[in-house]
């Protein structure tokens, strides 16, 4: 393990990525990463069971995105920087998806930030 990374794991919340964590998850990091691509993300719209299929997710991973589990898809070890690509796909504002991973309601999520107003 990583030294830098010790203890870590007694930091609730905290999901680090490492190269340990990128090798076991490259698969549907790149995914998310193909998302950058129209025909990618056309591909997904028309069809999501196939285009998760052709990425060579597991069945795991699958469910994770069929659910939008963002919180799940970050305990996963997928790297928030591919995962919000995917959350424009489905129209998620990262904001919004910050709210679900806190289990908050964006409104409540909202009124904890110091412009609550701001969208």
């Amino acid at each position: 393990m990583n030294p830098q990374l010790e203890g870590i794991e007694q930091i609730p919340g905290t999901y680090a990525f490492d190269l340990r964590v990128s090798n076991r998850t490259l698969k549907i990091n790149r995914f998310f990463w193909n998302m950058i691509g129209a025909d990618w993300r056309a591909r997904f719209v028309a069809d999501e069971e196939g285009t998760m299929d052709a990425a060579g997710l597991t069945e795991e991973e699958k469910a994770l995105v069929r659910a939008r589990d963002w919180l799940g898809l970050v305990q996963h070890g997928v790297n928030f920087f591919v995962l919000e690509k995917f959350g424009r796909v489905v129209k998620k504002t990262n904001l919004e998806i910050y709210a679900i991973m806190r289990g908050e309601s964006f409104e409540e999520f909202m009124k904890t930030r110091l412009v609550p107003d701001a969208r």
